[in-house]
């Protein structure tokens, strides 16, 4: 666990502290106990008659329980936010924001599931373990490459949607930013060389979602240069990396970021490091450039914006956040409301495609809806529910 200054005091009066006095969530009870006859309807002896009846049908579970309306917002607190390995206390406060935001965007019910981190079967065996209780389960904040193990296992094991928002989330919002954003500047997404830094969780899920969009081309960059040719035969190369290397980069590209950013159209920063002004400049004209990493992007949006027509960052001070919110809600909801048993790829494009509509005529400051804009939560529900109703 990545070590925290604990020298630091607090202060208990800032508002932040404030607000979180006593965390964030409650349990709020959705039938009234007014006296001894409500009792024996919410508890014994009338409850034994539902249980009884989902014991012989459990498909009853979604009709007269809280499951269908319910998500575990799960996490082991290894990659928590721009923090690390925090661990699951800390990574509490996190859970609860995301409980939060599930409630008040599309009235899904979320409950944080903060655990012990452990090896991939541990992780894997106890969420399908209190799986029983919950509609769906939105992984979170769980460090690469474990995540992609331990979703592809869960999403095989339980039959319940399972989504890794640090992945698909920002996947589906970068592609909605990017289908408003090539409107701004003219160009077609079957032209574009896209050049994505980072290679972790968000890397791997944004490249993905923008080759089955048709973009032209996608090149992938880590800490250790462009996955290109030259590193086929890297010893020790992660298989997320031995994938994305197989299905990228179609030019051949070698070398450092900024021989990737050679003539591309667009930049997406999921790494958290640091993207310099002179490989910037190698960029095509009327470029776009997403620097994502929060609180500090890839690019200052002051310095982007001398390269690129379009600049989106993950903050809500500069125009075009791209916030994971536009999508989680919505997905669930649409997700619950329809049945579905899994999220798919489809369901993902069609989320971003509905994300980007909302904006009727984009504009360099305006690529994609604001967060409190009311039609989105909305608008994704129905898009994946459509999907789902094709299946």
């Amino acid at each position: 666990m990545s070590a925290l200054p604990t020298h630091q005091l607090f202060d208990p009066n800032d508002p932040v502290f404030v607000v979180h006095e006593g965390g964030k969530l409650a349990v709020h009870a959705t039938s009234q106990l007014r006296d001894a006859a409500d009792l024996s309807l919410l508890y014994t002896p009338g409850v034994a008659d539902v249980s009884r009846a989902i014991a012989v049908d459990a498909t009853l579970a979604d009709v007269y329980t809280s499951r269908r309306n319910t998500v575990a917002v799960v996490s082991d607190g290894t990659a928590v936010l721009g923090l690390g390995a925090v661990g699951p206390l800390a990574a509490m406060p996190v859970m609860e924001g995301k409980a939060v935001l599930f409630k008040h965007f599309a009235d899904v019910d979320a409950v944080p599931v903060c655990m012990e981190t452990g090896t991939v079967d541990e992780i894997v065996d106890a969420v399908a373990r209190i799986a029983p209780t919950y509609g769906g389960i939105n992984l979170e904040d769980i460090s690469a490459p474990r995540c992609f193990e331990i979703e592809r296992r869960l999403k095989e094991r339980l039959d319940i949607p399972v989504f890794h928002d640090d992945q698909h989330g920002t996947a589906i919002v970068a592609l909605a930013a990017l289908l408003g954003a090539v409107e701004v500047v003219e160009k077609a997404l079957d032209e574009l060389t896209v050049v994505v830094a980072g290679a972790g969780a968000a890397g791997v899920a944004v490249t993905r979602i923008l080759l089955a969009a048709g973009v032209g081309d996608v090149i992938v960059t880590d800490s250790r240069g462009v996955l290109g040719p030259d590193r086929v035969a890297e010893e020790g190369l992660p298989s997320h990396k031995a994938d994305l290397l197989r299905d990228t980069n179609r030019t051949g590209v070698t070398g450092a970021i900024g021989d990737a950013l050679e003539g591309a159209d667009v930049l997406i920063g999921v790494s958290g490091g640091t993207v310099v002004e002179r490989d910037l400049m190698r960029m095509a004209p009327r470029a776009i450039i997403f620097a994502l990493a929060n609180p500090d992007p890839e690019v200052h949006p002051s310095v982007a914006r001398r390269f690129a027509e379009v600049v989106a960052t993950g903050r809500s001070d500069f125009p075009n956040q791209i916030n994971n919110v536009l999508a989680f809600p919505g997905i669930f909801r649409g997700a619950l409301d329809s049945g579905a048993r899994a999220i798919t790829e489809e369901m993902k494009l069609a989320a971003a495609h509905a994300i980007a509509c909302l904006v009727e005529h984009p504009t360099a400051e305006q690529i994609v809806p604001s967060v409190f804009d009311e039609r989105v939560a909305p608008a994704v529900a129905g898009a994946v529910a459509r999907i789902a109703a094709r299946r």
